[in-house]
C-alpha cells in the first residue's frame, strides 16, 4: 500500500492525519506492507528534519518512508514512485490537498496509473459544514471543476463516522453511497492508561486547556469568546503550533480583552510523548471545533482523565450519554459558558468519578476489535476479496 500525506514521523504539528496514519501502520504493520511519501520537514517548519535522506526509502516502525523536498514534489516524481512501489492501494489523505491528491488523482484520471490500482480517499472531515465554511468560494469552485472533470470518479472514499459519511455523500461530487466505507480511525495501541493526580491544590481556579493547531477551524477564537462570557475564576493553557499567522493575531487581541479573573497561559507545542501528561494537569478539556472527522486529541484528553466540552460537530456524541462530556451547537454559546460555570463548582469526589469513567472509555475505544476490524476490511474490499488472508501482503 502506498500512503501520500504531507507530514509524518518524526513530525508532530500538523495533528490527527499523522496520528492516524502511525496508529495503522502499528496495529496492521504486520499484516499489509506499507510505503508513505510525505514531505522532509515538519508542518511549518523551513528546515529538514536532521541525518534524513530524500535519496532511498527510510525504516520508520513498520513502514517504509520516502522524504521528499516540497519542491521535487512533481507529476514526474510521483508517477516513479507509483511505478517502482508498484501498490494494489493507493491511499491519499485530504480532498483539497494540491500537493499530493491532486496531482495523483490527475495522472490516475490521465491513464498514467493503472487503473488496476484502487485508490482510497480520506478526506479527514474537510466536508464538514464548518470546515467547508472557511475559503468557501474557492472550495466550491473546486467541488465544481472536479465533479465537471470527473477527476476524483472512480474512488473508494473513507468515513470515519456516519457523520462524515453523511458529510462526504452531500458534497455534490455525485458520490456513490456504494463508494463510501465507514472504518473509523484507529487509536494507539494500549492495555492500560497512566494515573491521574487529583489531589493537587486548584487554589479555588478551574483548569481548562484547548490543545490544537491554531488555525480558524479548530475555533481557539470561539474559546475565548466563550471564556470572556465566564465569571467563575479560570485558567486557560493554549497548546499548539501557531499555523495561522494572521488567525493567532486576532486570537491575542481576544485574550487581551478577557476579564481580569480569566489567566491565560501559553503551552506551546506538545511532542506527542507529553500530551497525556500536559492534559492531566487540567480540569477540562474545551475544544469547540468547526469540524472532525474524529479528534484523536479528544481521545487523549479522555485518556488524560478530562471530561470533554465539544461542538456537535465530530464523532465522540457518546461522551454524553456516558456522562463525561458535552456536545453544543456552536450558535449555543450560553451552553458552554453554563457547563464551565458548573464544572468550576465541582468537588474532589466529582472529579475522581469523572476521570475514572473517561479513562475507562478510552481504554475501551483504544482496544476495540471492530474499529481494527473495520480497516482491514476497508483494504480487504479494496484488494477485491470478500474474506481476509492475513498471508496476503498490500
Amino acid at each position: 500500500m502506498l500512503i501520500f500525506n504531507r507530514c509524518y514521523l518524526p513530525g508532530f504539528k500538523s495533528g490527527g492525519p499523522i496520528r492516524t496514519i502511525v496508529n495503522l501502520v502499528e496495529r496492521l504493520g504486520n499484516e499489509f506492507d506499507f510505503h508513505i511519501v510525505t514531505l522532509d520537514r515538519d508542518s511549518g517548519d523551513l528546515y529538514p528534519y536532521p541525518k534524513i535522506s530524500s535519496s532511498s526509502w527510510t525504516a520508520v516502525g513498520d513502514a517504509q518512508v520516502k522524504y521528499l523536498p516540497h519542491d521535487s514534489v512533481t507529476f514526474g516524481k510521483l508517477r516513479k514512485l507509483v511505478i517502482e512501489v508498484s501498490p494494489d492501494i493507493i491511499y491519499l489523505n485530504s480532498f483539497f490537498d494540491p500537493l499530493f491528491t491532486q496531482k495523483i488523482m490527475v495522472l490516475v484520471r490521465l491513464g498514467f496509473i493503472s487503473r488496476n490500482v484502487t485508490v482510497i480517499l480520506a478526506p479527514r472531515g474537510e466536508f464538514s459544514s464548518g470546515a467547508l465554511q472557511l475559503k468557501c468560494i474557492k472550495k466550491n469552485i473546486f467541488i465544481l471543476l472536479v465533479q465537471w472533470l470527473g477527476i476524483y470518479d472512480r474512488l473508494i472514499w473513507q468515513a470515519s463516522s456516519e457523520m462524515e459519511r453523511r458529510d462526504i455523500l452531500d458534497s455534490r461530487l455525485g458520490i456513490k453511497p456504494e463508494s463510501v466505507v465507514i472504518a473509523m480511525n484507529l487509536t494507539s495501541s494500549v492495555t492500560e492508561l497512566p494515573s491521574k493526580d487529583l489531589h493537587r491544590d486548584n487554589q479555588g481556579i478551574l483548569k481548562i486547556c484547548f490543545l490544537s493547531r491554531i488555525v480558524p477551524k479548530k475555533n481557539l477564537d470561539y474559546v475565548l469568546g466563550v471564556m470572556s462570557m465566564v465569571s467563575a475564576p479560570t485558567a486557560l493553557t493554549i497548546y499548539g503550533p501557531k499555523e495561522d499567522a494572521s488567525y493567532w493575531r486576532a486570537c491575542e487581541a481576544l485574550i487581551h480583552q478577557l476579564p481580569k479573573h480569566i489567566q491565560v497561559n501559553l503551552g506551546g507545542e506538545v511532542h506527542p510523548s507529553q500530551i497525556n501528561e500536559s492534559l492531566a494537569q487540567h480540569d477540562l478539556f474545551f475544544f469547540p471545533t468547526r469540524g472532525e472527522n474524529y479528534g484523536h486529541v479528544i481521545h487523549e484528553a479522555l485518556s488524560a482523565g478530562l471530561p470533554v466540552l465539544l461542538s456537535d460537530q465530530t464523532p465522540w456524541q457518546e461522551v454524553v450519554a456516558k456522562d463525561i462530556g458535552w456536545c453544543f451547537p456552536l450558535e449555543s454559546r450560553e451552553s458552554f459558558v453554563s457547563v464551565i460555570e458548573d464544572v468550576a463548582t465541582w468537588g474532589f469526589e466529582m472529579r475522581v468519578k469523572t476521570a475514572e469513567k473517561a479513562q475507562r472509555y478510552a481504554l475501551e475505544m483504544a482496544c476495540s476489535d471492530t474499529t481494527l476490524d473495520a480497516n482491514r476490511q476497508l483494504f480487504s474490499l479494496c484488494l477485491g476479496s470478500s474474506t481476509y488472508n492475513k498471508a496476503s501482503k498490500v
